[in-house]
């Protein structure tokens, strides 16, 4: 099975400059209906949405820094190999590629994990694809942890990156 990366940069708005209020000068509806013209299928296909917003001086002149790329590939590659040991004998190699039923299997939670998801899944009104993707994103993000379970933590940083939906449409 091929996985296909796909990056899907857009507007937040018709001025493109949402949610800065000093620049943007769309009304809120403009923003919603502008948002709304992508579909509830299409948003679910989705993994990760992520608002990026502009970078200000004192972030570009602080001292504190990131982790660099040489760390954050290391990290990465890392979280590939337990991917790799894990489904080693199956017809996958990485969380992205497992089906509703391999979901179950290695994405497995704990009663509290359990419950939170429940909670979120209500609240959010995710649909059945949403939940099996956030659940993936979780595993990764866990992998990415050196983290052998999925925790509530993991859970709430991939529900962080569905709430990023179209900006909080």
């Amino acid at each position: 099975m091929n996985c296909i990366n796909f990056v899907v940069p857009m507007n937040p708005c018709p001025c493109g400059y949402y949610p800065d209020r000093n620049k943007c000068r769309c009304t809120p509806y403009e923003v919603h209906n502008y948002l709304s013209h992508i579909s509830g299928p299409v948003l679910d296909r989705i993994d990760i949405c992520i608002p990026v917003g502009k970078v200000g001086i004192r972030q570009l002149q602080s001292d504190k820094k990131g982790m660099g790329s040489k760390e954050m590939r290391a990290k990465v590659m890392q979280a590939r190999v337990r991917q790799e040991e894990r489904y080693r004998g199956t017809a996958f190699c990485f969380n992205s590629e497992l089906g509703p039923d391999e979901v179950e299997k290695y994405c497995a939670l704990g009663k509290e994990e359990k419950g939170f998801l429940e909670k979120l899944f209500r609240v959010m009104d995710f649909s059945a694809r949403s939940y099996h993707r956030l659940l993936k994103v979780a595993r990764t993000i866990a992998d990415l942890a050196d983290c052998e379970r999925i925790n509530e933590e993991h859970l709430q940083q991939a529900v962080s990156y569905r709430q990023g939906e179209l900006f909080e449409k």
